[in-house]
C-alpha cells in the first residue's frame, strides 16, 4: 500500500496538496448546518420571530451553497488528476511494450498488454484523484459531525462513536479475503485474454470457458463478502439510530438535553452514515487497486529481470 502512495505522491504532490486543502474545507463545513437546524428547532419552541427564522435560513443556505461549490471544485480537480494518471500509466505500458518489440526482447503478451492499457490503467489511474482527498474528506466529515454532537451533548457523541468503531473492525477483518479474490480474478482474466488473442480459439475454447466460469465464481464470492459486510454495517447503523432516539428522548425527559440537540444528533447520524459508507467503499477500492498495481509492477519487474539475465549472458 505504501509503495502505491509513494508513487502517487512522487508524481502528483502539488495536485494532492490542492485536493487536501479543498477536502479539509468541505469537511469543516459539514457540521455547520446541524447547528442551524438545532437553533431553528429550539427557536420554534421558544417563540423565535419571523425575521430570526429567515436570517438563520438564509445563513444556512449560504453555508450549504459554499460547501457544494467547494465540493464541485474538489471533484473536478480530482477527476483531472485521475485522468492525467491514466494517460501516464498507458504511456508507460506502451513504452515498455514498444521498446521490447524493437529490441527483440521478450514482448508483453497481447492479452496482458490490452488489459493493462484498457482496464487496469483506467482503474488504477482513476484512483489517483481520490487517493488522498477521499479519506481526508470523509474522515474529516466524521470528525466534524461527531465532534459537534459530542460538544453539544457528550453522551450522544459517545454513542455515535460506538456506532462507528465496530464497523472499522468488521471492515478490516473481511477485506483481506476480498483482496485474495481480486488478485485471483485479475490473473485468471489476463490468462484468458492471452489465450483469446494468442491462440486459435477453437483449440483453447474449453480452457477459456473454464476461466470464465472461474472468474464468475470468484466474483460471486466477492459479492457475498461485500454484501454481507454491508448488511452487518447497516444493522449497526439501524441500532445506532434507535439508540440515539431512545437515549436522546430520555435525556430530554430528564431535562439534560433539548429537542433540537436530539434532532441534530439523529440527522448527524445520517450525515456520518454517508461518509462512513463512502470511506468503507474507498477502503475496499484501495485494496483492489493495490492488488492490481502490485500485479502491474510485478510484470515490469519480471521483464526487467529477464532483460538483465539476457545481458549478462551476452557479456559472458
Amino acid at each position: 500500500m505504501w509503495k502505491l502512495y509513494k508513487a502517487i505522491w512522487r508524481h502528483t504532490a502539488k495536485r494532492q496538496l490542492v485536493l487536501i486543502v479543498l477536502s479539509v474545507a468541505v469537511a469543516g463545513l459539514a457540521a455547520v448546518p446541524l447547528d442551524y437546524q438545532k437553533d431553528i428547532i429550539n427557536g420554534l419552541t421558544r417563540g423565535l420571530g419571523y425575521s430570526e427564522i429567515l436570517r438563520l435560513g438564509a445563513e444556512m443556505i449560504a453555508v450549504i451553497l459554499l460547501s457544494l461549490a467547494l465540493k464541485w471544485v474538489l471533484n473536478f480537480q480530482a477527476s483531472l488528476a485521475g485522468e492525467w494518471a491514466i494517460k501516464r500509466l498507458r504511456t508507460r505500458v506502451c513504452e515498455e511494450a514498444g521498446s521490447r518489440g524493437n529490441d527483440g526482447e521478450r514482448e508483453l503478451e497481447e492479452g496482458t498488454l490490452a488489459n493493462m492499457v484498457s482496464s487496469e490503467s483506467e482503474t488504477v489511474g482513476k484512483f489517483v484523484g481520490d487517493a488522498v482527498a477521499e479519506p481526508v474528506l470523509q474522515i474529516g466529515t466524521l470528525i466534524s459531525v461527531v465532534g459537534y454532537i459530542a460538544f453539544t451533548q457528550p453522551r450522544l457523541g459517545l454513542l455515535l462513536l460506538f456506532v462507528v468503531t465496530p464497523q472499522i473492525v468488521i471492515l478490516a477483518l473481511t477485506q483481506s479475503r476480498i483482496n485474495t479474490l481480486v488478485a485471483e480474478r485479475v490473473l485468471v482474466l489476463r490468462r484468458s485474454i492471452n489465450q483469446v488473442t494468442k491462440h486459435d480459439i477453437a483449440k483453447v475454447k474449453q480452457s477459456i470457458l473454464e476461466d470464465f466460469d472461474r472468474i464468475y465464481g470468484t466474483r460471486r464470492k466477492i459479492f457475498v463478502w461485500k454484501l454481507s459486510t454491508k448488511f452487518v454495517l447497516s444493522v449497526i447503523n439501524g441500532f445506532g439510530l434507535v439508540a440515539v432516539l431512545t437515549i436522546g428522548g430520555w435525556l430530554v425527559i430528564e431535562g439534560k438535553s433539548d429537542v433540537g440537540t436530539v434532532v441534530a444528533a439523529t440527522i448527524g447520524l445520517g450525515r456520518i452514515e454517508q461518509p462512513w459508507r463512502l470511506l468503507a467503499a474507498f477502503y475496499r477500492n484501495l485494496n483492489a487497486i493495490r492488488v492490481q498495481y502490485d500485479l502491474m509492477q510485478e510484470m515490469f519487474a519480471e521483464l526487467n529481470a529477464e532483460d538483465e539475465t539476457q545481458l549478462a549472458g551476452q557479456r559472458t
